[in-house]
């Protein structure tokens, strides 16, 4: 019988301690310290089928190494390879969190249906009926995915090597449970072990493997931060329930850029692709409603146009409501100040309500003067024109400070019809026979007269 060690783990941050502590040094969270039982043992995990003892890698020079472009697995959905970078590299390991029912399973199901090679979707969380019940919905004939309901990692690499599939998905990594870890699934020294062997199966046979992650309740993904570090690409898929929209947001991708957004809508037959953003997140009204104002914002190589609605009402209660939904409520009561001090508005004494439609949440700093101009409408109760949309910064003075790609801005709201924007007067701007009428202004001022006069 092997050695066996007692090790206690924070089940927070996963810090290791040589014995119990009431409080995490690391994360300062009190009772998450508990005590695993680590078994030392020769691991014979995944290893490849041939025989043949491998060589020791060689350094190189830097000027030696081939740089090539990493051939990539097209996934044949247009949302997910824009997040991932244009692809599924092949050897990656990609972790994919989000809420429970948000429809992380579902957009896996969809993409393993998709693929035109064996794929092999493992599940420890749903019988093969139930999957095969959803994937009736999506598409119902598929003759490359394989549905295998398997917990243990062991059990699951001899099914891979006879199978040899060119796709692995594991639904959840939360599930899965190593006999080389004494300890019960979902576990920090589980998740870190059932990681290790994936990552080394997916490395030396070159299979990319996707991991589906539970989070916790403050929205971060379940398990040991160490579990981020080890894959290659962190993956958030993220929305409201009472909406139909959902949002893939990249935080971390070894092979391309995190700022990418990707845009799905949720129907009876699964995810469908937006193509198009702009479109459904600004609503089609025939009659000009007070306190909106369109955007023009950029999602990482994507420009969009979004709505903002604001409503400032006198305070009953004494103590002036600041509200903000998708917009950050700091930078709001930022620009109620500015508002105040420099342009003369009133507000102190009034509520103010902000949303961004659509159920997401921006943080480019570009749509300050659309949220200005959507208070300062709602305020007056006057509507801005329909054809008029916004993009610049607010400053501490007033001022309106320029933003970056200000060109691909104009463009998509020439695109959707928008007759003019107004922009910082200091923007430089590339475009020479644009048909959108160019507003530069300096100072918020200088947009109320032109929007209220």
């Amino acid at each position: 019988m092997a050695k066996t060690k007692t090790a206690f783990f924070c089940q927070n941050c996963g810090t290791q301690y040589p014995k119990w502590v009431g409080q995490c040094n690391a994360c300062k969270e009190w009772n998450t310290i508990v005590e695993e039982v680590v078994q030392k043992e020769d691991k014979k995990g995944w290893s490849p089928k041939s025989s043949k003892p491998q060589r020791a890698q060689k350094p190189l020079r830097i000027n030696e190494i081939s740089t090539d472009k990493e051939l990539r697995f097209d996934t044949l959905d247009l949302e997910f390879n824009r997040v991932l970078g244009g692809g599924i590299v092949p050897g990656s390991l990609i972790l994919l969190g989000g809420e429970p029912g948000i429809g992380k399973s579902t957009l896996l199901l969809q993409i393993a249906l998709k693929l035109p090679y064996r794929t092999l979707y493992v599940s420890g969380e749903e019988s093969q009926k139930q999957i095969k019940m959803r994937a009736d919905r999506i598409m119902p004939n598929s003759p490359n995915c394989y549905i295998l309901t398997e917990t243990k990692t062991q059990a699951i690499f001899q099914q891979i090597d006879g199978l040899e599939p060119e796709l692995v998905i594991i639904d959840s990594i939360q599930t899965l449970h190593s006999d080389y870890i004494e300890s019960a699934a979902g576990s920090i020294s589980q998740i870190r072990e059932c990681t290790a062997e994936l990552i080394k199966f997916a490395k030396e046979s070159n299979t990319p493997v996707v991991l589906v992650g539970h989070i916790t309740k403050d929205g971060m993904i379940a398990g040991p931060k160490i579990l981020e570090h080890m894959v290659d690409t962190v993956l958030q898929f993220e929305g409201d329930r009472n909406y139909v929209y959902r949002i893939l947001r990249s935080l971390k991708n070894r092979f391309g850029s995190t700022s990418e957004l990707g845009i799905y809508e949720m129907q009876s037959g699964g995810l469908r692709e937006v193509n198009n953003p702009s479109e459904i997140l600004i609503s089609k009204n025939d009659e000009n409603l007070s306190g909106t104002a369109i955007a023009a914002t950029v999602e990482g190589m994507r420009p969009l146009l979004i709505e903002i609605q604001a409503l400032v009402s006198t305070a009953v209660y004494g103590t002036p409501q600041r509200s903000a939904t998708g917009f950050n409520a700091k930078r709001l009561n930022m620009l109620l100040a500015v508002l105040e001090k420099r342009a003369g508005f009133k507000l102190a004494a009034k509520d103010v309500f902000l949303n961004i439609t659509g159920g997401i949440s921006i943080d480019d700093p570009a749509i300050d003067l659309a949220v200005i101009a959507a208070i300062l409408s709602s305020n007056i109760d006057m509507p801005i024109d329909k054809g008029f949309c916004f993009a610049g910064e607010v400053g501490l003075a007033g001022e309106v400070r320029p933003v970056q790609r200000i060109d691909q801005r104009i463009l998509e709201a020439e695109k959707l019809g928008f007759t003019t924007i107004f922009v910082a007067k200091n923007n430089k701007i590339g475009l020479k026979n644009s048909t959108i009428a160019i507003e530069k202004v300096f100072k918020i001022e200088d947009v109320a007269s032109s929007l209220f006069g």
